[in-house]
């Protein structure tokens, strides 16, 4: 007798395993890296002092996350918290590491400070995490104005690069900033306590921030591959 469902049967055996294709193929490619997009490069509104002068753009954004470390010395008739070094790393949106910032002198600015022992200035620094290119800047303009800043968190700052180095393999990519913003903060502000008589003097303070720093090139210059 003639079997008059063997081509159904037949249609059923070449589905299931399409259907398994078509699976396993949808599996693979959730497992494979996704594609890496571009950070945003478009700052946040600002106050208008800290808005960067025409000819300069953004070539790398950096969302740094670290502490404030404040010292507790004689001010005035009294005693204060004053910062002495920033210690953050900088990361981008897919969370690769891009730069440390710290304070340290620079080299090619003359020290004219009697009560520090350095080779240069001691300036805002940002060392990319892959060539070692070195930016020292200087505070231009600061705002904590509270239709931007948020309370409790230290200022908006705009910086202006002083020199830039390339690293010991001729990588220059933080070499060619003109600008720095710091924008986005929370946190950071030097506590209220622990610092309030002179018996406190030498007391030291690490505050937890976060902020977002937009570096500033002039335009029309190459951009930096940001994935370095």
């Amino acid at each position: 007798m003639k079997n008059c469902n063997a081509p159904e049967n037949r249609t059923t055996s070449r589905i299931v395993p399409m259907a398994w294709a078509t699976a396993l193929a949808a599996a693979f490619a959730i497992a494979l890296p996704q594609p890496a997009y571009a950070d945003d490069l478009t700052p946040p509104p600002v106050p208008d002092k800290l808005k960067v002068e025409a000819g300069n753009e953004v070539f790398l954004v950096g969302h740094g996350v670290g502490t404030q470390n404040y010292i507790c010395v004689p001010s005035g008739t009294g005693v204060a918290y004053t910062l002495f070094t920033p210690q953050a790393t900088l990361f981008s949106d897919d969370e690769k590491q891009l730069t440390t910032h710290f304070f340290s002198p620079n080299p090619f600015e003359n020290n004219t400070n009697p009560a520090v022992v350095a080779v240069g200035t001691i300036r805002a620094t940002w060392q990319h995490s892959r060539d070692t290119s070195t930016v020292w800047a200087k505070l231009k303009e600061s705002s904590t104005d509270a239709p931007f800043v948020a309370p409790n968190a230290i200022a908006w700052l705009l910086l202006t690069a002083v020199k830039g180095e390339d690293g010991p393999t001729g990588g220059g990519t933080l070499t060619k900033t003109t600008f720095i913003q710091r924008l986005n903060t929370s946190g950071g502000v030097a506590p209220s306590t622990g610092c309030s008589s002179p018996t406190d003097v030498g007391h030291s303070a690490f505050v937890p921030y976060k902020a977002d720093y937009f570096f500033y090139k002039k335009a029309g210059e190459d951009q930096a591959d940001q994935s370095n």
